[in-house]
């Protein structure tokens, strides 16, 4: 792994990343007919950028080659926790109010994750910075919209 600080772009793209859930506290707010699609909107980001740090934790145990079983069920588990936490809302039998703070929860708790399994990825200078950041920024906004989700 190379010993270069990260690139300008996935520090850039990275930041914007919180940018769709920040829209969504926002329209939340400003406008209380919007909240509920909003709310969605903010809970199926989440739930698609909870897949993709499991995607990165796939990667990350195949560029180790790793044999071992636990790791990519690791990785899988993003993908399934988002879907189930997610499905009892969009079916009606499930409060986004009790939903997103689940989701948020996971996400902030992804560096630990990370911490376990990312050796490769955390040896490039700024990275774990980089994720600890975005994931208080995703994690906090999305219990932020489960805070004010339509009862």
């Amino acid at each position: 792994m190379t010993s270069r600080p990260l690139p300008r772009p996935p520090l850039i793209l990275g930041a914007a990343g919180v940018l769709p859930p920040l829209l969504c506290v926002a329209l939340s707010l400003a406008d209380p007919t919007l909240a509920w699609p909003a709310t969605v909107a903010g809970g199926v980001y989440a739930a698609l950028i909870l897949s993709f740090l499991g995607g990165l934790w796939w990667m990350e145990a195949l560029i180790r080659g790793e044999g071992r079983t636990g790791p990519y069920l690791a990785a899988v588990a993003p993908s399934l926790i988002g879907w189930a936490v997610m499905l009892p809302p969009m079916l009606g039998t499930g409060s986004l109010a009790g939903a997103l703070p689940i989701l948020g929860l996971v996400i902030l708790l992804t560096p630990l994750v990370d911490a376990r399994l990312g050796g490769t990825v955390r040896q490039m200078p700024g990275w774990w910075r980089l994720r600890l950041a975005l994931s208080t920024g995703l994690g906090g906004l999305t219990l932020l919209l489960g805070l004010i989700a339509p009862r």
